[in-house]
């Protein structure tokens, strides 16, 4: 159940829709709220209270489990990206539940959320997955302090994702060599455009597949970033859909060299040529308005050119060679294990942007222009995650001191 929030006047007021009754649609309204968060606190409780029948929710005997429930249906799905919404789901439903899905909210204290965390490590998670469950169970509570003031304070504040060992948090950075043989290995293949256009331009898998014709301007030489492509089971089986990026910050355009300008303009002429190869049966896209758990996206449907569709096409870049569209998850896990297990190339897809993001660190690019072009929101995330001391960053440091005595 879901319910909304809105200023009347000076004042807010909420409204919750309460079904059928008598055959006549009801909805409660109340207002009077001098804040915003007051009224989305009020909305929350009266929600629980209507949907437990007129159990009033008690914070000081709620399991976080049960409270978890509340702030997926109350804020995370009201206003939440589909993405993270799937995100947060995950994260409760794999780690943070069956660790701490007993204990009572106001008995989650910086110790115990310390403790999970440090278990976290200990059963292999890597420090990426540890910090979005530990940022998962952070919004949960920070939720809990306000609006609802349900705890007096975040706990998760004063609890540290535990230092990982050297081999845990390497991330490995694909040398120019290797990344040859993995081209060859994927030459003719449709695999090897998504892989150069990545290796390139540093952007992500879900942007890479998001990408339409009309968002390449070759003779600009540039890309736009504008949306990003994830997955949704529906009855039908897996769906694939489209939405804006993960935040404003990666609504971006990036310039690209011509090595990858010439990649994109063989692979455009190719798929023209696969189009009027296979005619009627090649495949055509469209983008079709939809909706996933309370968001608005674009299902990404896909007909036989033969069959007539009012809705516009769209020309996707990641297709194979009868048009079917290729998303994250077949290139995830289809062209990711040959690297590994047959190329012997340690490989997952975010080490293109990781290797991307270092070789221009080490060429000497601003870390402001290499937040941009990434499409970071905070230029911390660039500093914590994509920048580290390589062996040609610690010799030139080395040079550099020797020129500096030298000449003193």
């Amino acid at each position: 159940m879901q319910g909304s929030v809105r200023k009347r006047g000076s004042m807010w007021s909420y409204s919750f829709d309460m079904g059928k009754i008598d055959g006549k649609r009801q909805r409660k309204e109340k207002g009077g709220f001098r804040t915003r968060k007051e009224a989305e606190a009020a909305l929350a409780k009266a929600i629980t209270e209507y949907n437990g029948a007129g159990i009033v929710f008690e914070p000081s005997t709620c399991t976080l489990s049960d409270y978890l429930d509340l702030w997926m249906q109350q804020s995370v799905t009201v206003n939440g990206k589909v993405n993270t919404v799937k995100g947060y789901n995950n994260n409760i439903k794999v780690h943070i539940k069956p660790n701490l899905g007993q204990y009572r909210l106001k008995a989650i204290s910086p110790a115990v959320v310390q403790k999970w965390l440090n278990h976290l490590k200990e059963i292999g998670l890597s420090k990426n997955t540890i910090y979005n469950n530990k940022t998962t169970l952070s919004a949960a509570l920070a939720y809990a302090v306000e609006p609802l003031h349900y705890i007096a304070f975040n706990p998760c504040i004063y609890a540290k994702v535990p230092k990982m060992d050297d081999a845990a948090s390497k991330r490995y950075i694909i040398s120019p060599e290797d990344f040859e043989i993995i081209l060859k290995r994927f030459e003719g293949c449709w695999y090897q455009l998504p892989l150069l256009i990545a290796y390139y331009t540093g952007m992500r898998l879900g942007e890479v597949c998001g990408l339409t014709w009309d968002d390449i301007d070759l003779k600009k030489q540039t890309i736009s970033v504008k949306r990003t492509a994830f997955s949704g089971k529906s009855v039908n089986g897996s769906r694939w859909y489209v939405n804006s990026p993960k935040c404003k910050a990666s609504i971006r355009t990036i310039k690209i060299g011509d090595t990858l300008t010439e990649a994109l303009k063989q692979a455009k002429r190719i798929q023209m040529e696969n189009r009027l190869r296979y005619g009627p049966e090649y495949t055509s896209a469209y983008l079709e308005e939809s909706n996933r758990k309370g968001q608005s996206c674009q299902h990404i449907l896909e007909r036989p050119c033969s069959d007539r569709c009012t809705l516009p096409v769209v020309r996707l870049v990641c297709v194979d060679e009868r048009g079917h569209y290729s998303g994250s998850d077949r290139i995830r896990f289809q062209c990711s294990p040959i690297i590994n297990r047959e190329l012997g190339i340690p490989f997952n897809f975010h080490s293109l942007r990781h290797t991307h993001a270092t070789t221009l660190i080490e060429s000497g690019v601003s870390i402001k222009a290499i937040q941009t072009r990434l499409g970071h929101a905070n230029v911390k995330t660039t500093l914590s995650i994509y920048t580290h001391n390589t062996d040609t960053q610690e010799k030139t440091a080395v040079d550099a001191f020797e020129k500096a005595v030298k000449h003193a």
